[in-house]
C-alpha cells in the first residue's frame, strides 16, 4: 500500500498505511477535543467530558484491533459534536444543537457559512483519509468501532455489543453467527442504533457503492472502561471478526 496523506494529524490520525493488510479500522469519535476557538460550545464540564462529546473507550479498541491484524487505523480526532464524522454535512446532527440531554449552545445558530467552514476543516480530510486507505487496496474491508452509553435518556440498556450493518449484511451476518455460537454477551443486530438512526453513514459512503464487506461494531462503553477490559474486548472481538471473515471470504457468491 501506498503512503496517504499528509492530514493533518491533529484533525485525522492515519496509522499503519503501508500494511499488507485488507482491512481499514475506523473511530468516528474517538477524542472529546474540542479547539480553544469554540470556547467548549458553551458546555459544561461534565459534558465535555461525557459520551456526548465522543465515545469512551473506542479509540483503545480501534488500536488493539488495528494491531491484531495488522490492518490500517483512521480516527477523527476533534469531538462529535464540533462534527459528527459519522454524518454527512446535510443532516442537522452533523453538528448537534441537542444531544441526549445536553443543549449544545455553540451550535445553537450555526450559519451556512459557519457549517461549511467545519465540514472543510473537519469532515473532508477524515472522508478523504478513509476513501484513499479505501482505494489503496483490493477489495478492502471497513470496520467501524463505537461505543454506547450503558444509560441512555434514563433508561438501561441491556444489549452489551451491537453489530450494525446497513443494506449489505454479509459481514455483519457472519459475525453475529460467530458471536451468538461463542455465547459470550448478550448481541444483538442493529442495536442500539441502526440504519434508521443515520449511524451507517460511514458504511454508506466508503463500502456499499464499491461492494466491499463491512461492518459497524458498538460496544457498552461500561465493558471497556479499563486497560484489561478493553484487552480482554478485543481478544472476543477479533475472534469473531477472524471467524465472520474467514466465512466470508469461502462463502460461494
Amino acid at each position: 500500500m501506498n503512503h496517504l496523506g499528509p492530514f493533518d494529524e491533529t484533525i485525522v490520525e492515519v496509522r499503519n498505511t503501508n500494511t499488507s493488510s485488507s482491512v481499514v479500522f475506523v473511530c468516528e469519535h474517538a477524542s472529546a477535543y474540542i479547539p480553544a476557538e469554540f470556547e467548549g460550545l458553551g458546555l459544561p464540564e461534565d459534558a465535555l467530558t461525557s459520551h456526548v462529546a465522543w465515545d469512551p473507550g473506542a479509540m483503545a479498541l480501534a488500536e488493539r484491533l488495528t494491531e491484531r491484524f495488522n490492518g490500517v487505523l483512521i480516527a477523527a480526532r476533534t469531538s462529535r459534536l464540533v462534527y459528527d464524522c459519522n454524518r454527512p454535512p446535510e443532516v442537522p446532527d452533523a453538528m448537534p444543537a441537542r444531544s441526549e440531554i445536553f443543549d449544545i449552545p455553540g451550535n445553537a445558530h450555526l450559519t451556512a457559512s459557519d457549517r461549511a467552514d467545519r465540514v472543510r476543516t473537519y469532515y473532508q480530510p477524515f472522508r478523504q483519509a478513509v476513501s484513499d486507505a479505501m482505494s489503496a487496496i483490493k477489495d478492502p474491508v471497513l470496520v467501524t468501532v463505537h461505543s454506547f452509553t450503558p444509560i441512555y435518556h434514563g433508561k438501561t440498556r441491556d444489549v452489551e455489543i451491537g453489530v450494525l450493518h446497513d443494506d449489505d449484511a454479509r459481514l455483519a451476518d457472519a459475525l453475529l453467527d460467530v458471536a451468538t455460537r461463542s455465547g459470550k454477551h448478550v448481541v444483538r443486530r442493529n442495536e442500539p442504533y441502526g440504519p434508521g438512526d443515520g449511524v451507517t453513514h460511514t458504511l454508506k459512503e466508503h463500502a456499499l457503492p464499491g461492494g466491499y464487506l463491512n461492518v459497524m461494531l458498538e460496544v457498552r462503553s461500561d465493558l471497556v472502561a479499563t486497560g484489561a477490559a478493553q484487552g480482554a474486548m478485543v481478544e472476543t472481538l477479533s475472534g469473531w471478526l477472524e471467524g465472520a471473515l474467514a466465512a466470508t471470504r469461502t462463502a460461494p457468491c
